[in-house]
């Protein structure tokens, strides 16, 4: 059964930042046929994070109603290195280090992705076919002044610091990504819209119909307030063992649960809206959290993987004896972290580091169940955690860093 295009609109809409422009995406759908949709990875990190999987959800959304994953691994983009959202030139890779990390892409994009309706494209096949002149002529469709108006470029501008010719050739080389892809659609996180509106330019230039762009939000970590990255400790990965990623996802704040549902679970919107109205009546947001952490687990494991996280997780917290509604503390730290000394001390746990550590020597500390021994460890920015003293002291604690 055909889903009418007001339906397709609004879960296509679901989670994104913006889409440009409606109308235009509406008359695309209208034509019945499998759409392009193109979204670009430059291989700069060999390994997947849940962040990263906002995108890939969205192309597979739209897999589900039909059209046609352009997954692009910018090979030869990935050697000018893309600075958005950044103040200083990105250093290339080598052709080695893009190889690598492409077969990465390629060995874990499956697990979201439909192989029979994702197309894997390199944007060297069409990048090295061209020779200084065809470059000349792309600079040519743009001016210094309009590439000035990315907000990283300008900044930099600003402040004096240096922009490399190559930089600016970055974004128009991704523009044409979606001349030589023919491209429907462009996904992108909002630091890329100046990016993907130069896809749409330069379509017109070269006579094709313009590109519809689809902006996602840029997805936080477990600390709920950066961007979830692996530099910043507070991600989860795509591969990372099963009883680890679901007690990362339970970690979460009850409040951020809601943002991770809209961005990365498949149920359908009836189904969170439900939820919704459950826990507005009452129901405890745990069991959706469960069953939310349980969905993420068997989509990149299996099943009886999220059976196990699950029952290895109220072994040792459930049935530990802690609240439901323990209440969530944040402290804050330097880059390198909180000590566990002074992590119970500030919670009160303690009542001095002195305490803390003599129950830790006694072995009556525990982070997410485990026992600590070392009295030097160090909680990371980004992190949430549930610490036990003895048998009867909880607290859920989240750390972030000192701005």
């Amino acid at each position: 059964m055909t889903i009418p295009i007001s339906e397709q609109i609004e879960i296509i809409k679901r989670g994104c930042s913006e889409l440009l422009l409606e109308d235009e995406l509406e008359q695309k759908l209208a034509q019945n046929r499998p759409l392009r949709i193109k979204a670009g990875f430059d291989p700069t990190a060999p390994d997947l994070h849940l962040g990263h999987t906002v995108l890939l959800n969205k192309m597979r959304h739209l897999q589900d109603l039909g059209h046609h994953a352009l997954f692009l691994i910018g090979d030869f983009t990935g050697m000018i290195g893309d600075p958005s959202g950044k103040n200083t030139t990105r250093p290339p890779l080598s052709r080695e280090q893009v190889a690598e990390n492409a077969k990465s892409y390629q060995d874990q994009v499956f697990r979201i992705l439909k192989p029979e309706q994702t197309e894997v494209v390199f944007n060297s096949a069409w990048m090295d076919k061209l020779n200084a002149a065809d470059l000349i002529k792309l600079a040519a469709t743009h001016t210094v002044a309009r590439m000035l108006e990315r907000d990283d470029f300008g900044k930099r501008y600003r402040s004096n610091k240096p922009i490399a010719i190559h930089e600016f050739l970055y974004p128009l080389i991704q523009g044409y990504d979606s001349v030589a892809l023919h491209a429907d659609i462009e996904l992108g996180g909002t630091d890329q819209k100046f990016n993907l509106l130069m896809g749409r330019e330069l379509q017109k230039h070269f006579g094709q119909a313009s590109q519809c762009v689809i902006t996602m939000p840029l997805l936080e970590g477990l600390d709920g307030v950066n961007k979830m990255s692996k530099s910043a400790g507070n991600y989860i990965g795509i591969t990372e063992n099963p009883g680890n990623m679901f007690g990362k996802l339970m970690s979460i704040s009850d409040e951020l649960m809601w943002r991770y549902i809209e961005l990365l679970s498949f149920e359908p919107l009836r189904v969170v809206r439900e939820w919704q109205q459950d826990v507005g009546n009452g129901r405890n947001p745990r069991d959706i959290k469960v069953l939310f952490a349980q969905e993420i687990v068997t989509r990149f494991h299996s099943r009886q993987d999220a059976e196990a996280a699950l029952a290895d997780f109220e072994s040792r917290f459930r049935r530990g004896g802690i609240p439901d509604d323990l209440p969530e503390k944040i402290l804050q730290a330097g880059k390198e972290g909180l000590p566990i000394a002074q992590l119970l001390k500030q919670t009160g746990l303690t009542a001095s580091t002195t305490e803390a550590l003599r129950m830790i020597e006694q072995g009556g500390v525990k982070l997410n169940g485990e026992k600590v021994s070392d009295k030097t460890f160090r909680l990371p920015c980004g992190q949430m955690v549930i610490v036990q003293v003895g048998k009867r002291k909880f607290a859920r604690v989240r750390i972030s860093e000192e701005k």
